[in-house]
């Protein structure tokens, strides 16, 4: 199926979506003719890219939307459950249903361990993980109504392999990897017909990670916001349980299998251990 056949006619929660790639999946989703609900805590820059979304949307499909608005923005906080099942609801009284869910939402702390305050721990994984369990609780219900129906969650390399500098953000992924992997078996389990794609890309320039270096870049390249975006919202299409990007940051899950003593020299060969060395994050 190509991506604008999957996307035509279907709508699409995008948690985070107020910038970063977050922002570019709901243009290119409403570019592919799907409709889409952008939550983001923060209500300005949610109601931008709606703006932006419905402009995309004019310039690509025309004045012709149907009875349902092509992009709607949405305040939510994803720590909270209660708000997110209100939002679930106001979602779909206003698109009219859900298809598929991308949990982007996230934030890094870039700190060393002995440096972490325990607030910082604790929204790391109330963002990071914790949120998962709410928005996909929320929606579960309406995406088992329809056959075109996907769970997405945006992790990270992270979630594969640990560095320094990285104690709260890795633990946080791997425990996303790990509710998405446990989903998708039960899901799989019971028969359902609802997909789910687990996404880890390496460093991204959306500014979360400024600051960050590679030691090798044509092979751990830091990555550009739009590819990341485009891939995500076309392995949606093409039913991908699991995307990993780049393709060499898979090796880096085989060597974290090895023992550390194996696996430890090797990290430090590639310099993934200095990469956070320079972080400032986004200002």
């Amino acid at each position: 199926m190509s991506t604008h056949q999957y996307y035509e006619g279907a709508s699409v929660v995008v948690t985070g979506a107020g910038s970063g790639i977050g922002r570019l999946m709901a243009l290119k989703i409403v570019q592919e003719g799907g409709r889409v609900a952008v939550w983001d805590i923060n209500a300005a820059a949610a109601e931008e890219t709606a703006r932006l979304a419905e402009e995309r949307a004019m310039a690509v499909i025309g004045s012709k939307t149907g009875a349902w608005p092509r992009a709607a923005a949405f305040t939510v906080d994803v720590t909270d459950p209660a708000a997110v099942r209100r939002a679930a609801a106001a979602t779909i009284d206003t698109l009219g249903k859900v298809n598929v869910l991308i949990n982007n939402a996230g934030i890094v702390s870039g700190a060393p361990f002995e440096e972490l305050s325990e607030a910082q721990v604790r929204r790391t994984f109330e963002v990071n993980t914790l949120s998962l369990f709410w928005t996909t609780k929320a929606l579960l219900p309406e995406l088992k109504r329809h056959r075109r129906a996907a769970v997405v969650t945006v992790a990270s390399a992270a979630g594969i392999v640990a560095v320094a500098k990285q104690t709260d953000y890795a633990a946080s992924k791997f425990a996303a990897v790990g509710f998405t992997n446990s989903l998708r078996s039960e899901l799989k389990k019971a028969g359902s017909h609802i997909k789910t794609l687990t996404v880890c890309p390496y460093y991204i320039d959306t500014g979360m990670f400024d600051g960050v270096t590679t030691k090798f870049p044509l092979l751990l390249p830091i990555l550009k916001e739009q590819a990341v975006a485009d891939r995500i919202v076309e392995a949606v299409a093409k039913g991908r349980e699991r995307l990993i990007m780049p393709p060499f940051a898979a090796v880096a899950g085989v060597v974290a299998a090895l023992p550390p003593k194996i696996a430890d020299p090797i990290y430090g060969f590639f310099g993934l251990n200095e990469g956070m060395d320079h972080f400032t994050g986004r200002r």
